[in-house]
């Protein structure tokens, strides 16, 4: 087993996506990004490195081009700018299950055992849904997820997460945005937590900062803690 020099780039189906970690590690981190956070895989590599432990792991980060329609699970009006959500999760989640994952698998074959989904504000909201979708995920990390979305709570009452393990994680002064629905976050984060709970492993951690802050640090941390729950 070895890590990668460098952060390894590719294409997947006419979509940008990155590779950092161990070609050879034997549990898969998948998240989606932005062309942004795409930017920023190789320092939430090493932050995961530093936080794991010494455990072995595939990180694969796939960009979409539209935030706000790609990752929301179904449309809602926007809450910030002008800009609504177009609901199109759907088609994202196909693309991962259908093309991105056999991918990786083909190329990586030692990552096929276990496989994490994770990811930032919208990402770890997408996270969520999709883990309710599909048992295509045996844990989950939403760093910051969105989980004041529209509806949001209602569907996780109706739709039973599918994957064993959760890790959530909000920054401490998230809920004071000025922005109502998203001010919602805390109290959103807190049900949701009580509500997983019940049923499968689930950890809330607080951050110090605003939604801004440490996105790398929190995404990493999300998936260290699951690595390191691993039996």
């Amino acid at each position: 087993m070895g890590e990668f020099e460098s952060v390894q780039n590719l294409e997947i189906a006419g979509r940008r996506c990155a590779l950092a970690g161990d070609p050879e590690g034997k549990v898969l981190l998948l998240q989606l990004t932005d062309a942004r956070e795409l930017e920023d895989l190789a320092e939430e590599a090493e932050h995961i490195r530093r936080l794991c432990g010494g455990a072995s792991f595939l990180l694969a980060a796939c960009c979409v081009e539209d935030w706000n329609d790609e990752l929301s699970p179904w449309p809602a009006p926007a809450v910030f700018g002008k800009q609504g959500f177009g609901g199109h999760a759907a088609a994202t989640l196909g693309f991962v299950t259908a093309e991105l994952l056999p991918a990786l698998e083909k190329r990586y074959p030692a990552a096929s055992g276990r496989r994490v989904i994770g990811g930032y504000s919208l990402a770890g909201l997408f996270a969520l849904w999709a883990a309710c979708e599909t048992d295509a995920f045996d844990a989950v990390a939403a760093a910051s997820p969105s989980v004041w979305y529209p509806g949001w709570l209602d569907y996780a009452w109706e739709h039973p997460i599918r994957a064993g393990r959760v890790y959530l994680s909000l920054g401490d002064a998230e809920e004071r945005a000025r922005n109502p629905a998203l001010a919602r976050v805390g109290d959103a984060v807190r049900e949701l937590h009580r509500m997983l709970s019940g049923s499968v492993d689930c950890t809330l951690e607080w951050n110090p900062g605003n939604h801004f802050r440490d996105a790398p640090l929190r995404t990493a941390k999300g998936f260290a803690a699951v690595l390191n729950s691993a039996g």
